[in-house]
């Protein structure tokens, strides 16, 4: 297959991107390189993928509208993986303008091309972070989602809207997944997990909010590769046998799926899981909730299994351990 992957550069736009070239598929990388967190991280995932000669890379942002326009003519994508987003729920706080343009211009832009160059399946990431101040767990796809609690779920949200009409008025079939707190090897250095496993082994203090008392569903890297995959191979069609609590569109190709571990876990114990594979205990500094912050994130993965017959399952003990040992490859830390 001929496949566009957005954010290529990015932790899990790589990963995936990294699968599909092992398999032999013909692969085109988006990304621009954002300064949003360390450069020379992402051109090294990208560097990995250079190495296969079925990848190409196009160094541009998807707000471009007339670069996008001429990589997709050049490709005519069979399958459409848009990862690109200005990602951070802390940082849209403070640069809510970086997300309208990257998130739904951006996003607006992939998925008219989608509709024009006619592909077989778009998938568009989202976020557990659109579910918002919902109070029912687990999340299931069918909840109602209209309370976002920051401009980045916002922007998420409108994305997915703006597919849905596309799928409805054009019938591009598209899947939208929902990922929860994604962690693991080459990930971003702007999450929890990352910024704890930095201080720790620098000796400085880690920033807990609400003293910790929250929970997780945290989803290692490896299991989202492996659920994408399989369900690039589901694209929804309108019309189809509904399964049981399916959110397939009555009105579209069009399919919301969760990706999560469906097993929260409390940030205390994840900082321990952390403490144990470093092998040092950590400084924590105990601060109250912070603004747009959820007390929980609990996936209903009941979906993904009926669509693909697989849940994600690593413990988050072993997928820990996993991103500890390729921290101090990549960084040799003292």
């Amino acid at each position: 297959m001929n496949i566009v992957v957005t954010g290529a550069a990015g932790f899990i736009g790589s990963e995936i991107a990294l699968r599909l070239l092992r398999e032999g598929h013909s692969v085109t990388g988006i990304d621009s390189f954002t300064p949003y967190y360390d450069v020379k991280l992402k051109e090294d995932r990208a560097a990995r993928l250079a190495a296969f000669p079925n990848f190409r890379l196009a160094r541009s942002s998807v707000e471009d509208a007339e670069t996008m326009e001429r990589v997709f003519e050049r490709v005519k994508p069979d399958v459409i993986l848009h990862f690109a987003a200005q990602a951070g729920v802390r940082y849209s706080l403070e640069h809510p303008r970086d997300y309208i343009d990257a998130n739904v211009v951006g996003s607006f832009n992939i998925i008219d091309l989608a509709r024009r160059h006619k592909a077989r399946h778009l998938i568009l990431a989202s976020t557990s972070s659109a579910y918002g101040a919902n109070q029912k767990f687990p999340f299931e796809e069918r909840d109602s989602a209209p309370y976002p609690l920051t401009i980045y779920a916002a922007t998420k949200l409108a994305a997915e809207l703006i597919a849905h009409s596309h799928a409805h008025l054009y019938g591009v079939p598209t899947t939208v997944l929902r990922f929860f707190s994604v962690y693991g090897p080459w990930g971003r250095p702007d999450m929890a997990f990352f910024l704890f496993t930095d201080a720790i082994f620098k000796g400085k203090p880690i920033d807990v909010f609400n003293n910790g008392d929250l929970l997780r569903d945290f989803t290692y890297i490896d299991d989202l590769v492996e659920s994408i995959r399989r369900l690039m191979d589901v694209p929804p069609q309108q019309g189809s046998h509904m399964i049981r609590g399916d959110s397939l569109s009555p009105v579209a190709p069009y399919r919301l799926v969760n990706i999560g571990h469906a097993a929260p876990v409390r940030l205390l114990d994840y900082i321990e899981a952390i403490e144990t594979a470093i092998g040092r205990k950590a400084v924590k500094n105990m601060l109250g909730m912070q603004p747009g912050d959820v007390m929980q994130t609990y996936a209903d993965v009941r979906l993904l299994k009926a669509l693909t017959g697989y849940t994600p399952d690593t413990d988050y003990r072993a997928g820990i351990s996993k991103f500890v040992d390729w921290f101090r490859d990549y960084y040799n830390p003292a």
